[in-house]
């Protein structure tokens, strides 16, 4: 198995990631797929830090998309994450990459911005990041929104409808 957890989160990479989140599921290591990070030095080390003792990787869209064959057949045990429903839309749906044996992605924190919706504290999406959502559903995927692993505040069906589904 080379992909155990799925997740977007508009941290990415951070202590609860590797704490919590690393005791529940089993985690060799870390893919953050984001444009931004992958191409900016500092924040792409601030990330491989906050992973302490896990293989991390910080990369474009694009590399991703050109190694995830290799992911998949890793017996390194990874948790994917974007900081964006868009990208991870990307991923799962346009570009039909198969996380292993995972069927749920979790949705941690999304920060309040004008425009969007909120459904729980720090838990913030816009119209089209709810498109996103509906789309990997649509896709096969439970969407669950959860903080932490105990912190759940539902799944997508219990959202959809106040993005007009």
């Amino acid at each position: 198995m080379s992909v155990t957890f799925v997740r977007i989160d508009d941290r990415m990479i951070h202590g609860l990631i590797t704490t919590r989140w690393g005791k529940e599921m089993p985690v060799d290591g870390i893919i953050a797929v984001n444009d931004k990070a992958a191409d900016n030095p500092i924040l792409k080390e601030a990330y491989q830090a906050a992973a302490q003792d896990k293989k991390t990787f910080v990369w474009t869209m694009d590399h991703f998309n050109k190694v995830k064959d290799r992911v998949l057949s890793s017996k390194t045990r990874y948790f994917l994450i974007t900081k964006s429903p868009l990208d991870m839309k990307t991923i799962l749906v346009d570009w039909g990459f198969k996380p292993s044996d995972v069927k749920t992605v979790n949705v941690g924190p999304g920060n309040d911005r004008p425009g969007a919706i909120k459904l729980g504290d720090n838990q913030s999406f816009t119209q089209a990041e709810g498109d996103a959502f509906e789309a990997i559903s649509k896709a096969g995927y439970k969407v669950d929104f959860a903080l932490l692993p105990d912190q759940h505040i539902g799944d997508w069906d219990r959202f959809k409808s106040k993005f007009g589904y």
